[in-house]
């Protein structure tokens, strides 16, 4: 017999060999027809493999990660078996799951694949589907291996198999199709109810221009109709809110090849998004007793030796400058430079907690095939803060940057968040983290009991952790539900080390300080991409690049249009006049394509009666305002920064 250990602490004994499937049976039937993988002392199993000895187990279904992960991957092989049947003799590179769906790479042997030819595999696989066809997994030697695909002439597996060790090597067959996969897979292909093929493209070899282009196909699956319904329809929405399309409608931002791939360069209504971010920035932190810092746009090798991020971040620094006989870097992060700023002068214990906060510009040479609109880019404008503390002073002041963070989602109307916590890989200590296990034991704990005191929603992730200590990245979702990475917040107990950072504590002797990394508000490039995209396009007033138009009737009431958008402008609200010689139901129209908040109508009454005819964007009319109650209304949203609709 063997014990099994569950989540919530019981333990139940078994015949050795049993299934984490045979272990849901007895539990509940409903379970088991829920359950697509396990998690077995840590790591994700097919829910039919015999399990031999004393284990920690949970079972996965599709509100896990791990179990989407798997049901995800094992429609990539019900794709492959379906292209196999279509496309006889195909070869197949790799097939993993994604954040969301699935891909395969292939080689069709020179046979074209498009867009029309996805419906004919979507319906081969629903076929193949509803066989409920059971992934089986087979150990395998090495050399049987090699013989299996050098039979099949499939350069592409036998590529993969040289990096394998024999003794780790598996089949998994479904149907007709077997494949080359460590796996784990859901126990058969009827739990894929429902499937959408949207995208084939080329991809090149490994990644690599030099290598073959193959086929890509990507997909996306789910348990059920519905839920594939919901997504198609998120996706529709979510063409919609594309931070590209609404950047150059809305007149945000432009790129050009003369300026280079991935810069930005930020046209008026875009700035004025930018101004309004930082001056709430400045505000909140100027609050919070934070310092402002301006550093510089490079910095010689030596800093980023002694800081170590080269060579662990080289790949992605601008190659450096030779000048007078000195290599200089473009600032890809600003941490070493507040570091000097706080070793510049000497520091106590009454110093402390000591803040200093930079939109600092940083320089990053992202691969141009990951650039990605605002999303990733190679010039960044970072809300960047770095805190220096004792370990005493750490809860209080790690507590203070995750309430700034609740701050912020309040203001924006984010209302699903999750903080990620990223440990580090005890494995690849001295290759990947500062060799300093005692102090990640300690640092790491020092988070999380931050974030369980707090009770702010979190999970954690082995091997993610920064170079030189713990860190949270922030994840939000879209009104939409799309999910991204806000920023991070890092803790440091390398970096103060390597610049031989210190302060003189109570007993009058030399301390070194803990450095909390944070960014709430990210890079204004992805923050403001976020933000187009959650409220499409609409902001809210306070943020607005134009938030008011007035739309004069006729040039008859040019002068009253103009008396109120200087009593507007002298309020501090941002207002333009639609003088064009249009009918008003096309200045509307327009004015609501561009989204402006309110439009104010003026014609022969308004004018007459020194009123205004106020329209909210999307909302219709509002009825008629005093010029002053107007003014009141919309300063009250600036002043108050309201989200919004």
């Amino acid at each position: 017999m063997i014990n099994i250990s569950f989540p919530d602490g019981a333990v139940r004994e078994y015949e050795a060999g049993v299934s984490a499937l045979d272990i849901a049976k007895s539990i509940s039937e409903g379970l088991a027809r829920k359950v697509l993988a396990a998690s077995v002392n840590g790591q994700v199993w097919d829910v039919t493999r015999p399990i031999y000895q004393d284990a920690s187990l949970k079972l996965l279904t599709w509100d896990d990660a791990d179990g989407k992960n798997t049901f995800w991957h094992s429609s990539a092989h019900l794709l492959a078996e379906a292209v196999e049947a279509l496309y006889p003799g195909v070869k197949f590179w790799v097939g993993p799951a994604l954040d969301k769906g699935f891909y395969y790479d292939m080689d069709l042997g020179g046979r074209q694949m498009g867009e029309e030819d996805l419906a004919k595999l979507e319906q081969k696989m629903n076929e193949l589907a509803k066989k409920s066809s059971q992934y089986i997994r087979k150990e395998i030697s090495k050399k049987d291996a090699i013989q299996y695909f050098t039979e099949k002439g499939d350069e592409y597996k036998l590529d993969l198999l040289q990096g394998l060790e024999d003794g780790n090597i598996t089949f998994y067959t479904q149907g007709d199709f077997t494949d080359l996969c460590r796996g784990p897979h859901i126990p058969n292909t009827g739990f894929i109810k429902a499937v959408k093929l949207t995208n084939v493209s080329g991809a090149y070899w490994k990644g690599d221009e030099k290598n073959k282009m193959l086929t890509r196909v990507y997909g996306i699956s789910f348990p059920n109709q519905k839920e594939l319904d919901e997504y198609l329809q998120m996706l529709e929405e979510a063409k919609k809110r594309d931070h590209r399309k609404l950047g150059k409608e809305l007149s945000i931002y432009t790129m050009n090849d003369d300026i280079g791939q991935g810069l930005i360069l930020w046209m008026p209504n875009g700035t004025v998004i930018i101004e309004e971010l930082e001056k709430l920035a400045k505000e909140t932190e100027s609050e919070a007793g934070y310092k402002r810092v301006v550093t510089p746009h490079i910095a010689k090798e030596n800093l980023y030796l002694t800081s170590g991020h080269l060579p662990y971040y080289a790949d992605s620094m601008y190659p450096p400058m030779e000048l007078e006989g000195e290599r200089y870097y473009l600032k890809a992060m600003n941490c070493p430079h507040h570091h000097k700023i706080f070793d510049a002068e000497p520091k106590s214990y009454r110093d402390l907690p000591y803040r200093i906060a930079e939109y600092g510009t940083c320089y990053r040479y992202e691969q141009s095939g990951e650039l990605f609109g605002l999303m990733r880019v190679r010039c960044l404008h970072m809300n960047d803060a770095h805190i220096y503390c004792s370990k005493e002073q750490f809860k209080q002041e790690f507590q203070a940057v995750n309430d700034m963070y609740l701050k912020y989602f309040k203001i924006f109307g984010i209302e699903k968040y999750v903080m990620r916590l990223s440990l580090h890989d005890p494995a690849k200590l001295g290759e990947k983290y500062v060799n300093e296990p005692e102090l990640w034991k300690e640092t790491e704990e020092m988070v999380r009991n931050v974030l369980i005191e707090t009770g702010v929603p979190y999970v954690e992730v082995k091997g993610e952790g920064a170079f030189y200590g713990p860190k949270i990245d922030v994840q939000i979702w879209s009104a939409i539900g799309r999910e991204f990475t806000l920023a991070t917040n890092q803790v440091d107990f390398a970096q103060p080390r390597r610049f031989k950072l210190s302060f003189t504590n109570t007993n009058n002797e030399p301390e070194i300080p803990l450095i909390i990394h944070r960014a709430p508000l990210g890079t204004h490039e992805r923050f403001i991409g976020f933000l187009l995209e959650h409220y499409a396009g609409k902001f809210p007033v306070w943020l607005a690049p134009l938030q008011v138009k007035l739309l004069p009737i006729s040039d008859k009431f040019m002068d009253y249009a103009v008396s109120v958008k200087n009593q507007l402008g002298k309020a501090g609200v941002r207002v333009e006049i639609d003088d064009r010689n249009e009918k008003i139901g096309k200045k509307i129209r327009d004015t609501e394509l561009m989204k402006v908040p309110y439009m104010l109508v003026v014609g022969e009454k308004e004018a007459n009666e020194q009123k205004l005819s106020v329209r909210r964007q999307g909302k219709g009319d509002m009825g008629v305002f005093d010029v002053q109650a107007f003014i009141d209304l919309v300063s009250t949203e600036i002043r108050e920064r309201k989200s919004g609709e």
